[in-house]
């Protein structure tokens, strides 16, 4: 599993409508790993995908930047991150 991060700059009142008009247009279960957190000077998201291929077609891809757009979101800056070698979460734990 390869992790990636999408950094969203603006006011984070402004950017968190628009990401989630964006996840609304995700099917719940299409992510294995998947976290937004609010800074001071935006969003961050931090999504993991089966490889760094994948991970590199899906960010640089058409599907991706149209749904960025139809959210009504700026273009993020994209960061690969790396393999994830492990991953905890407390049951139960959703925001």
């Amino acid at each position: 599993m390869f992790l990636g991060a999408y950094h969203f700059d603006g006011d984070p009142a402004d950017l968190l409508p628009g990401y989630r008009r964006l996840m609304a247009g995700f099917p719940p279960d299409s992510s294995d790993l998947h976290v937004c957190v609010e800074r001071v000077d935006g969003i961050t998201v931090f999504d993991a995908c089966p490889s760094s291929e994948v991970f590199a077609g899906f960010s640089a891809g058409l599907e991706f930047r149209t749904a960025i757009e139809d959210a009504g979101l700026p273009a993020p800056r994209v960061e690969p991150i790396g393999e994830v070698r492990t991953a905890r979460l407390r049951s139960g734990i959703e925001a």
